[in-house]
């Protein structure tokens, strides 16, 4: 008898377990600078907890998500994580949104064996591999090398570098400055602007001083939408070039018709309508922009597809793994193979924590103030 009460209190506790909710973990910049790129991440990951949640959860068990707005603050960010990981006892960590963020994050997720899924560009959040950080947008040495090629299609082989003095924008900086060299091109100059700026009109009469057959501004911030307006305005009329920091049409918006020409890489959830219905991403790209857009009423960027990705990257790991043990979660996505998702089809491995390849990009461009394919 003694035996069945213990057997029978055992499956009663073990029905509790695993009713209980798997608790995941997010750092946005909801607000702030970075609110471009933030709150969509925000909304997305909420819509696919929600979603997630209506058709039983994962193995299960219910989503218990908590999201925290860092602002793109780096020290927010760091004590917000601290927060989820020692008090909240999150599975995992979705974000940060900004890449100076993520670096600040990715010792301490290695340190502490803390499943960190990035939203941020910096190859330097993988690159080198911690064992415990990944990132799903593509790889921003991706991003200047697609620049660099259509460059040398159009024979620009003199070029002017503006960044932001962000994570982001020192990591384009970088990339940029390391590849140019490697393509044929000559980075002329290079200038910094801080991402609050309201006018650019210096920092560009500078560059075009250097009389550089293109510019290529590095940032994720609204002061990028200033460049286009500033070059205009001086009659500074070479092809100006963005970074994948791009892909918000609020920042062609802001730009106005100084946005249209302006060429940059993304990934093709921005030109998901023209995909043709083979295409591998197809499905998921068109599925996730009807969603977004029905919900919140606003077009859908790259930066949601950011987090789409990281959800969709963190349940494959779990279902992979069978459960929320979080060392074989972390085994099951390092592991995964195929997996299509909005930035591209991720494939990971213990040398690879960002899954993604130069073909993830398409060249887009402005065009009447719409995104559309380039050229």
């Amino acid at each position: 008898m003694a035996r069945r009460i213990v057997f029978l209190i055992c499956l009663v506790l073990g029905a509790t377990v695993s009713a209980e909710p798997i608790r995941i973990g997010a750092i946005f910049a909801v607000t702030g600078p970075a609110a471009n790129l933030g709150l969509p991440e925000s909304r997305t990951l909420q819509m696919l907890v929600d979603e997630a949640n209506s058709s039983g959860g994962i193995l299960g068990r219910k989503i218990e998500l908590i999201v925290k707005d860092s602002q793109g603050n780096t020290e927010k960010a760091v004590s917000f994580a601290k927060q989820l990981v020692e008090e909240s006892q999150v599975l995992a960590i979705i974000g940060p949104t900004t890449s100076g963020e993520s670096m600040a994050l990715k010792g301490y997720a290695d340190q502490n064996e803390q499943i960190l899924i990035s939203c941020a560009a910096a190859a330097t959040i993988v690159n080198p591999v911690a064992k415990w950080v990944f990132k799903t947008p593509q790889m921003d040495s991706f991003a200047a090398q697609a620049i660099f090629t259509t460059m040398k299609k159009l024979g620009i082989s003199r070029i002017g570098v503006v960044v932001s003095n962000t994570g982001f924008g020192q990591g384009g900086k970088a990339q940029l400055e390391k590849l140019a060299p490697q393509n044929g091109l000559t980075v002329a100059i290079t200038e910094v602007y801080d991402s609050t700026a309201t006018d650019l009109t210096a920092v560009l009469a500078k560059v075009k001083a250097q009389n550089v057959q293109a510019v290529v501004n590095w940032s994720v911030e609204p002061a990028q939408s200033l460049v286009p307006k500033n070059m205009k305005q001086m009659g500074f009329d070479v092809p100006l070039f963005q970074s994948h920091g791009f892909g918000n049409i609020a920042f062609v918006t802001a730009a106005g018709k100084a946005a249209d020409g302006i060429i940059f890489p993304a990934g093709r959830l921005l030109v998901a309508d023209v995909l043709p219905a083979s295409h591998p991403q197809k499905q998921v790209l068109s599925a996730y922009k009807k969603a977004y857009e029905t919900k919140f009423l606003e077009d859908v960027s790259t930066f949601g597809g950011h987090a789409y990705d990281a959800f969709l990257i963190l349940t494959e790991g779990i279902r992979k793994a069978g459960g929320t043990d979080k060392f074989k979660v972390r085994d099951a996505i390092e592991g995964l193979k195929g997996v299509v998702g909005t930035a591209g089809v991720f494939n990971f491995s213990p040398e690879d924590h960002n899954g993604l390849t130069m073909d993830s990009f398409e060249m887009l461009t402005v065009k009447n103030g719409q995104f559309a394919l380039y050229p």
